[in-house]
């Protein structure tokens, strides 16, 4: 009987350690949050969105990511607090509070890594014609969450130039919850 459970829990530790080894690769999609009092893109000289006070958001898209992650990065983002409320208690209040602004720039360099000869790899960054499209679904999230006018962005898969006056600083990372890491840890 004890061979048997031994089998038994060894097939269980298995299992447990290949469900880990899945969850902890499956990485979701990434946001750097930047409390800003002014930030702006421009593309071969041209301003192309300029904000005031608000948010700018760096966007990078995981390979595996899909609508799921997309709401919960606007959930997130939009819910932020930030900044004081109006009686000076820190970190009470986010953008749709403030009634301010968000600029969001698409960057698949968030998932870069160096390779074993310090060269970037970006493998894990969704490629353009479907992260194009994610892009532009999560911006009219933001919008339709939000308001409309409130919400840029830069121009997707140019070489951009980025300015910003950083408010503190303040930088925040959201990584949104891998596919089934919310079932694995109910479970």
């Amino acid at each position: 009987m004890s061979s048997k459970r031994s089998h038994f829990t060894s097939k269980l530790t298995l299992i447990f350690i290949i469900l880990v080894s899945l969850v902890a690769n499956n990485v979701a999609m990434r946001l750097v949050l930047q409390r800003v009092k002014s930030a702006s893109v421009r593309v071969e000289g041209q301003t192309v969105s300029s904000i005031g006070p608000g948010v700018m958001a760096l966007v990078g898209l995981h390979e595996n990511d899909n609508e799921d992650n997309l709401r919960e990065c606007c959930k997130k983002l939009l819910a932020a607090k930030l900044w004081e409320n109006d009686n000076g208690g820190q970190w009470r209040h986010g953008v749709k509070q403030r009634n301010l602004e968000v600029l969001c720039v698409s960057q698949f360099t968030l998932y870069g890594k160096l390779s074993k000869k310090n060269q970037p790899d970006y493998k894990l960054a969704m490629k353009s014609v479907p992260a194009r499209a994610l892009y532009n679904q999560f911006l009219n999230m933001l919008k339709e969450s939000y308001e409309e006018d409130k919400i840029f962005d830069g121009k997707f898969g140019e070489m951009m130039d980025v300015e910003l006056v950083n408010d503190g600083p303040v930088t925040i990372v959201i990584d949104s919850e891998p596919l089934g890491q919310n079932a694995a840890e109910k479970g």
